[in-house]
């Protein structure tokens, strides 16, 4: 405390004050880059080089000129197609899921029938090293394949469920929905499941559902440029969104054969814009794509087409208790209690992977992604040895011989029949144990995830509390240093199978130590795996739909909510899911449901951005080039000033009066509106009604219909400065000249402007607007989504002189907040409305700032509510 002078100035921490030294005047919203922290928690802030989605349509006259072509046929014929591409994304994404388990099993089967024969053989004659190593070189194989192809497609690695969700969040991840993704995702997950790893195939099944979801419907790709049709429907990102929206729901039902959680999945996680056609649409996406990996799966399988037995890649198969055991019941009231206790302890173990697995990311991004991308590989390579020199060695030394019920043996030949699962997948381990014994840690390291989980949930021998307790710490560690290497990864199956390890841990506690015979155990691994899953994920809603879909048993309803929910608040004390933990390293500015109660204290002046950027209606080429090549900003508004002697300036220069010529055309004022009104009237009620106006009319004097909101600007502004739309700022310049009151019009992006650059839509001085070309709609959206970028155009083609009417071009009607809207409110819009630009207007018709996603993260919202107290 001693350090800390009135000399210098200093920073208020949690539990004392230290001084900041260099970075004494740096504000937490400053610090945007990936890899500057707050000094406080080392937290990474959101970075403002994410680009947002526009869910807002643009109503200009391009697209005022399709609405008027447009009626109730066409509407529907719309709409009709909306349904087909819907559908074709559905069987799209089932497909991909029916490819990727296809070779999965085909690999799976290979790996383990070549080291399952060869130990065996070598448990006779003492060479079990030659097994290891067979073992090893499949699975080092297969994990150097998928680190090589997320070296060529970065994005392609891990689950793609943050990126998803920030996606349907409203912002752009770039290369997260393009072909070449897809194709790295879904080759790179199948050789990293079939290499061993502690990773599942169902996360990056709902990343390829959105890539399928965002690229289908625009029927090309940049990946295969000469692939390419006519095709003009869904050019925007309001269109894409709700398809990729679709994609990712389609994914999570042919992962799970969960239609409706894959529904709910989407709207819980991540659409910030949702509406009753939409639901309509998704739910029927994620039926199409369960029916088509439903249908294929189960004709390939057991050769039977159109027999629909299985659902989806994850299947949990049914919970029966045996008809010889009488006292047997799936779970009683009784047991209520014990799930609450396992979902405080699933919350706790959530908390503390999400807490390990936050820490091993940030070592990767400081000491692992900056140096060359071989060591990327080398990492991957790595995990992959330690996990199978753990798995092989836990298999052969840890596990123990257990007894095999007859009443097993009769189970899992139901379960054959029931879930038509191959004989490696599905059968016991019997290594180094006699007949009707099985190595119960074989039987859950050396077999595919999916298997081990039905051993755990339908498996009537017992497994030794012993092998569970061992299972599970290796398991849980070696899943939280895996989830974030360069492979394409999933965390669902992982944390499944761990949680279905705890929970029957658990069980054989309650059975032996507790005497509780009524007790089965599938019920409460799987209410295990749901409390795990629930403390890693936080997810409630969908995650309880998607277990019971999965089960099909929906007495398991209720047990499964109260578990999810203890867990999420058990959880969400001590920090975020494991979702939103990445979302956060990457620096995504993304938005909440909803902002904090004390937030409320500010409102949308405290907030937004007042150095604005702008264009006029009319402008120079000149300017425009300037203003798209020293900034960064994604839209302008589009202004005119206020002026006290514009009769002067429209008498100089032709620039300056069609600006002032549109200004005084747009403004609307409530006599102007109602004479027109008057005028436009054939009757009457009343005679007496229609001669006060006709008298008012006619006596009006010519010089008083001069417009009543520009007397009052004139009578409340002095004149400024003259500023041509074809100058830059000056630095000389005073603060009232910099922020002079500028009358908001409309808004135009970026995108737009260099369009028409590109396009070479403007006209010369010496010419009336009027002979300015003209686009259409179509044409706007013609290089959508990549448009030309400013520093690739050739400026020798353009004529600096040459004047652009941006007013067709622009949005003239985007919500817009004044100045004292509280935060709230500004943030339901916001989020709701899928908005990318909020401009700030006041009473007068002035845009005073402009709001944009980075204005309303809670970082920055935490930053201005310091200063807002600090000014009190």
């Amino acid at each position: 405390m001693a350090g800390c002078r009135a000399s210098s100035q200093c920073c208020c921490c949690k539990f004392c004050c230290c001084c900041c030294g260099e970075h004494e005047t740096r504000t937490p919203e400053e610090l945007t880059i990936l890899g500057e922290t707050q000094e406080e928690e080392d937290e990474i802030l959101p970075r403002k080089d994410y680009e947002s989605l526009d869910y807002d349509r643009c109503i200009n006259d391009p697209y005022l000129e399709v609405l008027e072509t447009m009626d109730n046929k066409k509407g529907r014929r719309f709409e009709a197609v909306k349904w087909l591409v819907v559908c074709a994304i559905g069987v799209c994404t089932g497909l991909v899921g029916l490819f990727v388990d296809y070779f999965v099993r085909l690999f799976t089967q290979l790996k383990f029938g070549v080291v399952q024969a060869s130990v065996e053989e070598c448990s006779q004659k003492g060479c079990l090293a030659l097994s290891l190593l067979e073992l090893l070189g499949f699975n080092l194989t297969f994990v150097f394949l998928a680190s090589l192809l997320v070296l060529i497609e970065p994005v392609a690695a891990g689950s793609g469920i943050p990126e998803i969700k920030c996606y349907l969040n409203g912002v752009k991840i770039p290369g997260i929905v393009r072909l070449r993704t897809l194709v790295c995702k879904v080759f790179g997950v199948l050789f990293s499941v079939a290499g061993g790893l502690f990773v599942g195939k169902e996360g990056p099944m709902v990343h390829s559902g959105a890539v399928v979801g965002a690229g289908l419907p625009q029927f090309q790709s940049i990946s295969l440029r000469k692939i390419q049709f006519n095709f003009p429907y869904f050019r925007s990102d309001r269109d894409k969104r709700n398809f990729v929206s679709a994609g990712a729901a389609a994914g999570i039902a042919a992962a799970f054969g969960a239609p409706i959680g894959g529904t709910l999945f989407t709207l819980e996680e991540g659409s910030s814009f949702w509406n009753q056609g939409l639901t309509w649409k998704v739910l029927f996406c994620s039926m199409s794509a369960t029916f088509t990996l439903n249908f294929f799966r189960s004709g390939v399988q057991f050769g039977n087409w159109g027999s629909f037995q299985l659902p989806g890649l994850l299947n949990f198969g049914e919970f029966k208790c045996s008809d010889s055991d009488k006292k047997c019941h799936l779970w009683t009231a009784m047991d209520m209690g014990f799930f609450v206790v396992m979902g405080v302890i699933g919350g706790l173990l959530g908390a503390i992977f999400n807490c390990l697995n936050k820490r091993l990311a940030k070592y990767r991004m400081r000491n692992v992604h900056p140096k060359p991308k071989l060591v990327r590989v080398l990492e991957s390579l790595l995990v992959s040895l330690v996990t199978t020199m753990v798995v092989f060695v836990a298999s052969m030394v840890l596990g123990e011989c257990r007894e095999l019920s007859p009443s097993s043996r009769t189970r899992n030949n139901s379960l054959h029949l029931q879930m038509v699962t191959e004989d490696v997948n599905s059968s016991t381990k019997t290594f180094f144990c006699p007949n009707d014994t099985y190595n119960d840690m074989a039987t859950l390291f050396f077999n595919p995830q999916e298997s081990a989980i039905l051993q755990l949930f339908h498996q009537d021998g017992t497994f030794s509390p012993v092998t569970l307790a061992l299972f599970f710490v290796l398991y849980f560690l070696l899943a939280c240093w895996t989830y974030g290497i360069s492979v394409p990864s999933g965390l669902f199956v992982p944390i499944l199978l761990c949680g279905a390890a705890y929970g029957r841990l658990v069980a054989n506690l309650l059975k032996s130590y507790i005497g509780l015979g009524h007790i089965y155990s599938g019920t409460f691994a799987l209410i295990g795996a749901a409390a795990l899953l629930g403390g890693v994920v936080r997810m409630t809603i969908s995650l309880t739909v998607i277990l019971i879909e999965s089960t099909n048993e929906i007495t398991y309803g209720l047990p499964i909510m109260i578990t999810l929910m203890v867990a999420k608040w058990i959880g969400d004390y001590f920090n975020k899911g494991i979702y939103d933990i990445h979302v956060g390293l990457r620096g995504v500015p993304l938005l909440e449901w909803e902002t904090e109660v004390e937030m409320d204290k500010l409102r949308a002046s405290d907030i937004m951005e007042p150095n604005l950027t702008y264009v006029y209606p009319h402008t120079r080429i000149q300017s425009l080039v300037s203003i798209l090549r020293t900034t960064v900003h994604h839209a302008f508004p589009v202004v005119t000033e206020n002026r006290g002697n514009e009769k002067e300036f429209m008498k100089g220069n032709q620039l300056i009066s069609n600006n002032i010529k549109f200004k005084k055309s747009s403004i609307l004022t409530r006599a102007g509106e109602q004479r027109k009104r008057s005028q436009s009237m054939k009757s009457y009620p009343s005679s007496e009604l229609r001669n006060m106006c006709d008298e008012h009319i006619a006596s009006e004097d010519p010089a008083e219909k001069e417009d009543l909101l520009q007397q009052m600007l004139e009578r409340r502004y002095t004149p400024y400065p003259n500023l041509y739309p074809d100058q830059s700022p000056s630095e000389d310049w005073t603060m009232e000249e910099r922020f002079r009151p500028l009358t908001f019009h409309g808004l135009i992006l970026r995108s737009q402007l260099v369009t028409l650059l590109v396009r070479g839509v403007c006209y010369s001085e010496s010419q009336s607007s009027a002979n300015q070309p003209r686009l259409s709609y179509a044409e706007m959206a013609e290089d959508y989504p990549r448009y030309p970028d400013i520093h690739d155009l050739d400026l020798t083609l353009l004529n600096p002189r040459m004047i652009v009417d941006v007013t067709p071009y622009m949005n003239p009607s985007p919500f817009t907040v004044s100045p004292n809207t509280h935060v709230s409110q500004v943030f339901n819009l916001f989020r709701t409305m899928g908005l990318r630009h909020l401009p700030v207007v006041n009473a007068m018709g002035e845009i005073v700032g402009i709001i944009t996603r980075h204005n309303l993260t809670y970082e920055f919202l935490q930053a201005r509510l310091r200063q807002h107290y600090h000014t009190m």
